[in-house]
């Protein structure tokens, strides 16, 4: 049935190494279910009731995705909105959280509409091959830096980029994940990330940084104190379209940087750079944000940490069914995935990242109207910690040099309307 269902010899795969990738996926994602509920505990929701939504909507989307596209890809609440939703817009006194959630489900609407007239795909074949590229590189030093971020291995505060302080023992359990990953993955080591991950995790326990829960299983709070009660008549105001079109912009190009880079590291992109079918993977996104909203959650959006089942060797939608399965598991086992710290995951990235980074072999550097766009893909996705901001920049400067050059027969009317959005997008 599994391989009817899933085509797993044609992608020369197997049960096992989907389900080890989906567990590894999982393990790096798991943090969701900690970050999200004290974010939204800040915007004044409970944190009980948005714990379970962020598990079953992990679950079901993530299954949903591994069913309807065959892809490798798991979904949670995204990380960036969920910190602008509950900082900028409801602690910042500009809205309460029920008209937020209001606002992220016209966002997610506005996805659905684009995506069922198929807009989103015109926009992901507008942009230029060697910008796709880069954005896979780029992809890469994002988790590179995510890695180093979550580990302690580097600060960042104020803007300022520093090592962090290598004598605390949460950097120290980072530095021995590191070599425990880098030892496996040398010797070619199946499922070596996920090994990983695990024996990091028990070498934080005598260390004092894996806390172990006093129970292991709990029974789910009620989600009702969250649930249908967003206000989307509030959210139809003027003023508050520019921030919906933040919402909008941030996490169209996050899930197309996404789905573009890890399917480059799992060989699934066609020659010119394209995802087949991409339109399945958008939709299912697009009705994500939608539900999201109604049961009381932030942007739920494609994963960048699915590239950590993508190293594991999945590459079918088995991958992204098993980290659902492990989600739902989580209801009434949240405690033991709050037990796998930032210090276990953030060495698997590091390595994932590095991977990434390997296609950059592929960009066209002889043509600097080609390689300057790449160049700034890749610089400002990094150095603003934002792959939103490195494509939109990306875009944005392939069309300017492009121009400056006198190749302006290269460019089709089609990214000059592109660069529209994208301009308001820095401006608002």
């Amino acid at each position: 049935m599994l391989e009817n269902l899933f085509k797993l010899k044609e992608h020369n795969t197997s049960v096992k190494t989907e389900i080890t990738a989906g567990l590894t996926t999982f393990m790096t994602m798991a943090y969701i279910l900690v970050v999200q509920p004290m974010f939204m505990g800040a915007a004044g929701m409970d944190v009980g009731a948005v714990t379970v939504v962020t598990a079953i909507l992990s679950a079901v989307f993530s299954i949903l995705m591994g069913l309807y596209t065959n892809l490798p890809f798991a979904l949670a609440p995204a990380m960036g909105s969920n910190a602008f939703f509950a900082y900028t817009l409801v602690a910042g006194g500009i809205v309460n959280w029920e008209t937020g959630l209001g606002m992220v489900f016209i966002s997610g609407v506005a996805f659905v509409l684009l995506t069922i007239f198929g807009l989103r795909e015109v926009i992901v074949n507008l942009i230029p091959k060697n910008i796709k590229l880069a954005i896979g590189v780029a992809v890469g030093f994002y988790i590179v830096l995510l890695g180093f971020k979550n580990g302690g291995l580097m600060s960042i505060t104020e803007g300022n980029i520093a090592l962090g302080d290598v004598k605390s023992a949460g950097v120290i359990l980072t530095i021995i994940g590191l070599l425990v990953v880098v030892a496996l993955s040398a010797r070619n080591i199946k499922g070596g990330i996920l090994f990983a991950i695990i024996i990091t995790t028990v070498i934080g326990i005598p260390m004092g940084i894996t806390q172990v829960p006093d129970s292991l299983v709990t029974l789910p709070p009620s989600i009702a104190p969250i649930a249908f009660k967003l206000d989307i008549i509030g959210a139809l105001k003027w003023s508050f379209f520019p921030l919906m079109f933040t919402f909008f912009v941030g996490d169209f190009f996050s899930t197309l940087g996404t789905l573009l880079g890890v399917s480059a590291k799992a060989n699934l992109l066609d020659e010119d750079g394209n995802l087949p079918n991409i339109n399945k993977p958008f939709l299912v996104d697009a009705i994500a944000t939608v539900v999201g909203a109604i049961f009381g959650s932030t942007v739920v959006t494609t994963y960048i940490e699915s590239a950590a089942g993508v190293e594991e060797g999945g590459r079918t939608g088995l991958t992204a069914v098993a980290a659902g399965i492990c989600f739902a598991l989580t209801i009434f086992i949240t405690p033991i995935a709050g037990m796998i710290p930032n210090q276990a995951t953030a060495p698997a990235l590091i390595i994932i990242g590095l991977l990434m980074i390997s296609g950059m072999k592929e960009i066209d550097f002889n043509d600097f109207t080609e390689a300057f766009p790449a160049f700034a893909t890749i610089v400002f996705t990094a150095f603003t910690f934002s792959i939103s901001n490195g494509i939109s920049i990306g875009i944005l400067s392939y069309v300017v040099t492009k121009l400056l050059g006198g190749k302006y027969k290269e460019l089709n009317w089609g990214i000059y309307i592109l660069s529209i959005p994208l301009i308001m997008y820095f401006i608002l």
